[in-house]
């Protein structure tokens, strides 16, 4: 039976010659896409019919390889495994094997990493510039209900799982996002982020071919590189995580005006700005806006006056917003984004908005309760199309995760008058010390606004008196010192007497994993070990 495409490959074919990505390999259409993706498919199948959802990983570069390879496993009924390129070789092993993948592609200059793991576990291994490009295949058909990838979690707080989207959940996720971020054709976007989380497959990549838009792809992200295209006016719409913005502030605040002014202003031209993966610290938000603003345009006070005094809205000399007010969003693995600030409409620091199109959200009490009053923390629980299928060979851990066919995210987060505000993980980020629930995001948005801090985390540690106390891990800025004493007696005034640190870790970097989210345990082990740097 002939290929019925799915919806995604139906839109490519609409879009035809229409450039779809740009990389150091030069621009793609959406027909050479195609063209291409066909040919590493009839590769896939050799004499099969159908691959029949056998797991093909794939280990590939952003751009339009990556597209390519990832389309060919879909269309010849595989499910897609992306690998990450920073991964170790314990990581792929255990994805490779936890998957029980049977094939792996994999890019000329990558596949070294994948060589000796194939040839231990007896897995076909393909070189994707060593297939044949001009083999043509006849296609199975692919329902949209079929498995379509499997994305590990990042682990952060156990072993990572396997999380299954269907077709269908995919198409939910993109349709989703097109709508609320109106999506356009003639849109251009940057794709700078790991093509195995789903910020980048879904959010970006996904989006922009779907919408026949064009996408320019990096093999990572460089300031200096993206500064430069942003002065260019190559984008018209920007998503990046937190710290990605953090190092674009720290660019740009030292620049003389004549530097800086051409790229400002092709930031300020762009129609939309997201940030996502990871909590935006309020003064990150701000901080943003204030750069931004279109150059040449004076900031002044709502009612006229000088900036200044707190609750003044900043605006531009001629009565309008004076830069690019982020949007932050809400999502996961599990059920790509679920909140979002809006398109049109108040984007509010600090808060992730309302539910997206197409989703349903419930705040749960401890006690099971539905919550309806705002200021009242609950877990944040999804149901809807977007949400995945199921934990790969995890059926106890699938059912565990639902409850009346609710998804339970483990995030806690509180209303406040409509919009969403997160207070952090159910496991990593709510303190309880002292009979109070403490959110460590809202302690680490307060700490960013002392003048040595430039980066900082909040975990709670064990303490026989108080449950968990609250300790702070710092990375102060260049020539600034800290000592716990002086961070607390400034605390004293900003926080309240229960939310203040009592140990302090100075570090030189936050632990980390690929997509920039600070990894909590990790960091929790730096007050577990006596010798702690800077421990106090």
């Amino acid at each position: 039976m002939p290929e019925q495409p799915l919806p995604i490959i139906q839109r490519a074919i609409a879009h035809g010659d229409r450039t779809a990505v740009h990389s150091d390999g030069g621009a793609t259409t959406y027909r050479q896409l195609l063209a291409a993706s066909e040919s590493i498919a009839a590769s896939l199948l050799g004499q099969a019919d159908d691959l029949n959802e056998a797991r093909i990983a794939f280990l590939v570069p952003p751009g339009e390889r990556y597209v390519q390879t990832q389309w060919a496993i879909w269309r010849a009924g595989g499910i897609a495994v992306p690998l990450s390129l920073s991964a170790t070789e314990k990581e792929l092993e255990h994805t490779l094997t936890d998957s029980r993948t049977s094939t792996v592609v994999a890019a000329r200059e990558v596949a070294d990493k994948l060589e000796s793991l194939c040839k231990q576990h007896q897995l076909r291994l393909l070189v994707l510039e060593d297939l044949p490009t001009e083999a043509a295949a006849r296609l199975p058909r692919v329902s949209p209900d079929r498995r379509a990838m499997i994305l590990y979690t990042s682990g952060t707080t156990s072993k990572p799982k396997g999380v299954v989207t269907t077709h269908a959940c995919i198409q939910a996720q993109i349709e989703s996002l097109i709508e609320a971020w109106r999506w356009r054709q003639d849109d251009r976007i940057p794709l700078f982020l790991p093509l195995h989380h789903i910020h980048g497959i879904i959010n970006i990549m996904s989006c922009a071919l779907w919408m026949g838009a064009e996408l320019e792809a990096f093999p990572r992200f460089c300031v200096d590189t993206i500064l430069e295209r942003v002065a260019d006016h190559a984008y018209t719409v920007f998503m990046a995580v937190p710290t990605i913005y953090v190092k674009l502030i720290e660019a740009l605040e030292p620049m003389p005006p004549s530097q800086r002014e051409p790229i400002v202003a092709g930031f300020a031209a762009m129609r939309l700005m997201i940030s996502g993966s990871a909590a935006l610290p309020a003064s990150v938000h701000e901080k943003w806006t204030e750069l931004t603003g279109p150059p040449g345009l004076t900031r002044v006070a709502c009612d006229g006056g000088p900036t200044g005094p707190p609750g003044l809205t900043r605006v531009a000399c001629d009565g309008g917003p004076f830069g690019q007010k982020l949007l932050e969003r809400y999502g996961m693995t599990e059920i790509g984004m679920a909140l979002s600030n809006p398109y049109e409409g108040e984007r509010r620091p600090g808060a992730v908005g309302q539910p997206l199109p197409g989703v349903e959200i419930r705040l749960l009490s401890d006690s099971g309760e539905p919550v309806t009053e705002d200021g009242v923390p609950g877990e944040i629980q999804v149901r809807g199309p977007n949400v995945f299928h199921e934990y790969w060979d995890r059926p106890d851990a699938t059912s565990e995760s639902f409850v009346d066919g609710w998804f339970k995210t483990g995030d806690i987060a509180v209303l406040d008058d409509g919009y969403y505000r997160i207070m952090g993980r159910s496991s990593v980020d709510i303190i309880k010390s002292g009979g109070y629930k403490l959110s460590a995001l809202e302690i680490e948005a307060s700490l960013l606004d002392h003048l040595a801090i430039a980066q900082c985390a909040i975990v709670g540690i064990p303490d026989d008196t108080w449950g968990e106390t609250v300790a702070a891990a710092i990375v102060v800025k260049p020539g600034e010192t800290l000592d716990l004493e002086s961070l607390r007696a400034w605390c004293k005034d900003r926080i309240s007497p229960y939310k203040i640190p009592r140990r302090l870790a100075v570090v030189d970097a936050l632990p980390r994993n690929a997509m920039g989210k600070v990894t909590k345990p990790a960091v929790t082990q730096l007050f577990a070990e006596p010798t702690s740097p800077s421990s106090t």
